[in-house]
């Protein structure tokens, strides 16, 4: 939607020819910015309460560069995933306050937000390999304005370690579990609370891991109710779903 246009809506709200709710609509389902090699959604904000998140993997320098760049005309926040530093630094040329979460291997773009919902989003990590996946996690929740805290290390392994932790697994609204060999760790914690699980199994293990496989079947498998799965590694898609369970929890 060009000025003209958005001027033109915005006068039919004004003399009352068209009402806020339509109003949102038209917005919500506006065209994309094309540019070429991205075409860029800049009205998910609107439709889903966050920006378009840039995977990054798979990209040249100058494409992410460039998604940034007409990204920043729209939204204060920009998270980049799976980056490399050769496109942090890239992208740290476009704006003064840019980040890397070496870890998660994340841009973001702006200041992390001040967390906006009052429940507590839980991050819980089986082994110490675990953690750039379940950083990931825990980034993705904190930009989208979520109170995060992490647990690592605390597989089943030395069970102690996970029980001693109890109290905090209570106290938080929903949490995501992050384990690799045979991923038994979120249906232990499931078994231990009534919060939604989010369970991601990890490319960490030994070669009848399968590169995640077996950690993905077990925690499909698992008889204890309530735990969702995501795909093998994909902390980001975990965060972001623990966002908008936590999120329904303020309404």
């Amino acid at each position: 939607m060009n000025r003209d246009q958005l001027k033109e809506l915005l006068t039919s709200v004004q003399s009352g020819q068209m009402n806020i709710d339509t109003a949102m609509d038209r917005l919500k389902n506006l065209p994309y910015d094309d540019l070429g090699f991205a075409k860029i959604d800049t009205h998910r904000s609107l439709r889903r309460g966050f920006p378009e998140v840039i995977f990054c993997q798979g990209k040249t320098v100058d494409q992410v560069k460039g998604i940034v760049e007409r990204m920043s005309q729209y939204d204060n926040v920009i998270l980049g995933m799976r980056a490399s530093e050769e496109q942090y630094k890239a992208v740290k040329s476009l704006r003064k306050k840019v980040t890397y979460n070496a870890p998660a291997k994340a841009i973001v773009v702006g200041d992390i937000p001040q967390p906006v919902c009052q429940g507590l989003v839980l991050t819980v990590s089986a082994g110490t390999a675990d953690i750039p996946v379940a950083e990931e996690a825990a980034l993705t929740a904190e930009v989208m304005g979520n109170r995060v805290e992490r647990l690592f290390d605390a597989g089943v392994a030395g069970i102690h370690r996970i029980l001693n932790n109890h109290k905090k697994l209570t106290q938080a609204n929903v949490i995501v579990v992050v384990a690799g060999m045979e991923g038994a760790l979120p249906g232990v914690v499931a078994g231990l609370v009534d919060k939604p699980v989010i369970a991601v199994p990890t490319s960490i293990g030994y070669g009848a891991s399968f590169n995640g496989l077996s950690a993905l079947l077990t925690m499909l498998n698992s008889c204890v109710p309530g735990i969702g799965v995501m795909n093998i590694d994909n902390g980001f898609g975990a965060g972001y779903m623990a966002s908008l369970i936590n999120r329904l929890g303020e309404t």
